[in-house]
């Protein structure tokens, strides 16, 4: 993709994966929604059979098990498959937008059809991006349990001495924060329970060298899921009905960020937000619960 027209003639054939589809299936693991309280440092009960899962648990389930050999060079499988086989580099969850229509227990049998939503491509400061919409709907023993869109995008690698975008400040008037430390240990554990083989979460060498990060990067599903826990703790008798959630600058394990929010204008609503130790705004949430 050299110029203008190569990027319309490749978007015309990613968008030909529009409207593809595919099932997979799963029974919710009781181990693994202990095994995500357990990373991000609750006291939970044990989880049993019948026992709700938490929002984004299903994110825990349904994962690709690609053979050893069809990895590619940044930890993921290779391109192509059900997603378009875009080419550009580096490759992030940008974003989501969920709603909730019953929970999902431990033990039961589940199933998510996904479909290819939209591919859209544009020229941005930093190079070529290519956006990827995947609507997923999730359902259990008695139905449609979650609806989500996810955003993918694809973008090309940093060239080198390049100055990153300039910050967006957080809100500063958090009514509650909690503060996180990414260490190694805590992005090892979330790989581990989402089976994520890409390198930008655990092989600094990788990171610093072939992705010109400064550190490890933090997941932004891991983020997205810090801000729905900050949610339950200070509303624990609340079941989140929806949430949409965009990333908005990365996260890396080298300082501590925190995640926050407030009571938005309409009742049951939450704004939330992750930002960095210089204030930062890195992703930012809306959420409604019931």
């Amino acid at each position: 993709m050299t110029d203008t027209g190569s990027l319309e003639a490749q978007l015309a054939h990613w968008q030909q994966w529009v409207g593809r589809s595919e099932q997979r299936d799963d029974v919710v693991s009781a181990s693994q929604l202990a095994g995500l309280s357990a990373t991000l440092d609750r006291d939970d009960p044990a989880p049993t059979a019948g026992s709700e899962a938490p929002p984004l648990t299903h994110w825990l389930h349904f994962l690709p098990q690609a053979l050893q050999r069809e990895i590619g060079p940044d930890g993921h499988p290779h391109r192509g498959g059900f997603l378009p086989p875009v080419e550009l580099p580096r490759r992030m969850w940008a974003g989501g937008r969920l709603e909730w229509h019953q929970p999902l227990r431990a033990g039961e049998a589940i199933s998510r059809v996904s479909t290819i939503a939209r591919v859209d491509a544009k020229e941005g400061r930093s190079g070529k991006l290519v956006f990827v919409t995947v609507r997923h709907e999730v359902s259990g023993p008695t139905g449609l349990a979650v609806t989500e869109e996810q955003d993918i995008v694809y973008r090309e690698a940093a060239a080198p001495g390049a100055p990153a975008p300039a910050p967006t400040p957080a809100p500063d008037d958090a009514a509650f924060v909690r503060e996180i430390t990414p260490d190694p240990v805590l992005l090892f554990r979330y790989s581990a329970l989402t089976f994520n083989g890409h390198k930008i979460h655990y092989d600094r060498p990788y990171c610093l060298e072939a992705e010109g990060y400064p550190g490890l990067v933090v997941h932004g599903p891991l983020i997205a899921t810090l801000l729905t826990d900050l949610l339950r703790r200070e509303r624990p008798e609340a079941r989140l009905v929806k949430f949409a959630f965009t990333a908005v600058r990365p996260v890396f394990d080298i300082n501590r960020f925190q995640v926050c929010g407030k009571p938005g204008e309409e009742p049951g609503s939450f704004k939330l937000w992750a930002c960095d130790h210089e204030g930062a705004l890195t992703m930012k949430a809306d959420a409604e619960i019931a």
